[in-house]
Order: structure tokens, then sequence, then C-alpha cells
């Protein structure tokens, strides 16, 4: 495959992905996930990740979010090129630009809906106080300011997905990458639940990018990438409905 020119990192562009290659080996068999995908994430925006199971989406946010190396390709976060910096630089990285959400709420079970949100800001080193203050505001956003003390068990699906989204806006990240972040929910708790994610990024000002399989969902952002053949496409989210 030819080479496409590299473009100049921006630090005006959120995420930037250039020819991204990630092929896994299964025996003899070679699986070619990614073959030159290409994103550019810019600020303040909500984009869509859609296509089949198995296209790569889950693969592509891990590459995006520094989690997984890919075997060609830049990618760049906040106009810094993260390709080929230690450990230690993308785990710093994470810390401060990025924040995730899956679709599997993975919240700690022996602490409080306000105590799981805070923790990444105390991990960051944020005062406990300010940290727990912070928490009970997005908490309360929310609608969760009857949960404050509850831990997960005592939540509801719907309610421990949005303190999972608390949790990830905690410390003010650039960018959100979600991971079928309501896949888990019956689709009228789903619906609630992304209402709310989508007020709150839009109100924070951070970026998201969203894998989901709900073409309605997705046709509220404001683009859309499709993921077909290890390649990302630009889609108009309106046409996602008319198919």
């Amino acid at each position: 495959m030819m080479q496409e020119q590299q473009q100049r990192p921006s630090a005006n562009v959120v995420l930037q992905l250039e020819n991204v290659v990630r092929v896994y080996h299964q025996g003899s068999r070679k699986v070619v996930v990614l073959n030159g995908a290409h994103a550019v994430i810019h600020p303040g925006e909500s984009v869509a990740l859609v296509g089949p199971s198995g296209a790569g989406k889950s693969t592509f946010l891990h590459i995006a979010g520094l989690l997984e190396t890919p075997d060609q390709g830049r990618i760049i976060i906040s106009g810094r090129d993260c390709t080929g910096l230690s450990d230690g630089e993308r785990t710093g990285i994470r810390r401060r630009e990025l924040g995730f959400i899956y679709q599997f709420h993975q919240l700690l079970p022996e602490f409080s809906a306000q105590e799981n949100v805070a923790i990444p800001l105390m991990v960051a080193g944020v005062k406990r106080s300010k940290a727990l203050e912070r928490a009970r505001e997005l908490l309360v956003y929310m609608g969760l300011e009857q949960r404050l003390t509850h831990r997960p068990a005592e939540l509801s699906g719907g309610e421990q997905q949005r303190t999972a989204i608390c949790r990830a806006l905690a410390n003010s990240p650039r960018l959100i990458l979600a991971d079928e972040p309501t896949g888990n929910l019956d689709p009228k708790t789903s619906a609630r639940v992304f209402d709310a994610f989508v007020d709150l990024i839009r109100q924070t000002g951070v970026s998201a990018l969203i894998a989901t399989h709900d073409m309605i969902l997705a046709s509220r952002m404001d683009r859309v990438l499709r993921m077909e053949d290890g390649l990302l496409i630009e889609t108009a989210p309106g046409d996602l409905l008319n198919h």
C-alpha cells in the first residue's frame, strides 16, 4: 500500500490518526483489522464510530486511547506525536487528556458512586475534599443527587453507567473514548443515559468518539465514521437512518 504524506501535528486537533495498520495472527492466519485508517477529531465535536461486530471498532478505540500499539501509523493527541512513547509517558497522556467509558461500567464495588467518580482525581493528585466536590457536581448534573453514597450494587444499570460517565469526565479530559456505552442497557434506559451523556459532553465542550451499534444514537452525533475493510469512511449522520 502506498504511504500517504504525513500531516503536520496540529495542537488545534484533539486526535489525529494517520495510516494506522493493525494485524493479528491466529496461528498461520493473518487478520488485517486496520489497513491504513485515518481519522481527525476536532475540539468540541462528537463523532460516532459504526460498523458490524468484528470490524475493528474496539481495536481502533484502544489504539486511539494508547492502550494498544499499531503495527504502523501515527497517533497524535493534542498536537503531540505519541508514536514510540514509553509506557509511563502514554499513561501520563491518558490521565491528562483522555476519559474512557465501556459497555460494562467497571465501577469499584466497595466504593460509593461519589467515591468512584472522585478516585481518578485523587490519583491525579487532587485533594480528597476537592475531588469529592467535583464528583458531587457531576453526579448531581446527571440526576444522581440521591445516589451519592450508594455502592454500585445498589444502583440500577442506568445509574451505574451514568456514574461511569461522570468518572470519565472527572479529570476534565479533552477527549472521551466510549465503547458501546449504552450497549448493556434496555432501549428505554439506553436512550435516557445517552441523552444525559450527550448533554454533558456538549456542556463541558469535551470531544467524544463513540463506538455504537445503535444507528439512531449515532445519527445524533456531529459526524459519523463507518469502519469498512479496515478503513474509516465519513458518513453523513442523516444517511444512517435511510438504510
